[in-house]
């Protein structure tokens, strides 16, 4: 670090600092990239951030919620909970510092990128903000930073050999898979719901189709003042009542608060290496639009969803079979 000022060495050690204690858990995070967007609404990435977010805290919740609990043994729970938390975890480390760099250059008025290898950052991630500095395509920033999460998260998490025995091979992973449980949704406070559900989880680039789909759906001229709306108006807790609570009918479902439920992880951490040295950035990442093959309002398909839940539930208990 010698050949840094003593003023860059010193902001490094903020955005540290800043980075570590917003880490804390689904909450904080979600809290951070939200506050952080309207401080700096060009950077859209950090408002869908903040929506995957909250749905993360939500699938979390899900597991100690009375459906999963009758369904899962604790310690699928943990592992689902755990690789949830671990995912979410790694993300933040990754791009809040880069964030935070960005919303430094912007201040005082002079691109700042130089910092971001101090932070491992990808090469990858690097060039996209030197470019955006330069070109201020949103949408390519969008894209370059989905791309550069869903790589963050694919080996440590999605191919490590713990999460892959206990959690993307088990039997629950994989029918919830197959039946769009694990669902991406967007409330409004008029009580509908839009997203897109995940399928093929597993796959590096289904989840950066998907989060190019979500972008889309988010940045909807028509939708994204109802998305901001929630967002704004409705505090973070984790429990699915944030937005059934706005639902014109109501739901039996219960999901707990996390901060009541689930304690604070201390993380390891880990081996770094950067992704864009030893993987090929695919032209259909980067440069092909998504497409909705499905339709995005999917208020009917909630209800519909939690019903199957619940008649999976019925059979399950009916029949006497054990837990997962």
């Amino acid at each position: 670090m010698n050949h840094l000022t003593i003023p860059e060495i010193e902001t490094i050690s903020q955005i540290k600092g800043e980075t570590d204690k917003k880490n804390l858990d689904n909450i904080s995070r979600t809290d951070a990239y939200f506050s952080y967007f309207k401080r700096n609404p060009d950077i859209i990435w950090s408002f869908l951030a903040s929506m995957v977010s909250r749905n993360g805290g939500w699938n979390m919740c899900d597991l100690e919620g009375h459906v999963f609990r009758e369904i899962l043994e604790p310690k699928t729970r943990k592992d689902l909970f755990l690789t949830f938390e671990r995912a979410n975890w790694l993300i933040f480390h990754d791009v809040y510092p880069q964030l935070l760099v960005y919303q430094y250059s912007t201040k005082i008025k002079r691109p700042m990128f130089h910092l971001l290898p101090y932070f491992k950052c990808s090469e990858f991630i690097q060039k996209e903000w030197e470019r955006y500095w330069r070109e201020g395509n949103h949408e390519r920033l969008t894209t370059a930073l989905i791309i550069n999460e869903q790589n963050v998260i694919h080996r440590p998490v999605i191919q490590h050999p713990v999460y892959k025995k206990r959690v993307f091979e088990s039997w629950i992973f994989n029918v919830q898979d197959w039946l769009h449980f694990s669902c991406v949704l967007f409330p409004t406070c008029g009580g509908e719901l839009y997203g897109a559900s995940v399928n093929g989880f597993k796959s590096l680039s289904k989840r950066i189709n998907l989060g190019k789909r979500l972008s889309r759906i988010l940045t909807h001229p028509r939708l994204f003042p109802f998305f901001f709306e929630f967002a704004d108006k409705t505090p973070h807790t984790g429990s699915r009542n944030d937005y059934e609570q706005y639902f014109k009918t109501e739901t039996s479902r219960k999901t707990p608060l996390l901060r009541a439920t689930f304690p604070v992880i201390q993380h390891n951490h880990f081996q770094y290496e950067d992704w864009s040295k030893t993987r090929m950035i695919s032209p259909l990442w980067l440069h092909f639009p998504a497409r909705h093959r499905h339709p995005i309002h999917l208020t009917d398909w909630y209800f519909e969803k939690s019903n199957q839940l619940e008649l999976i539930l019925a059979l399950q208990k009916s029949a006497h079979i054990k837990k997962i």
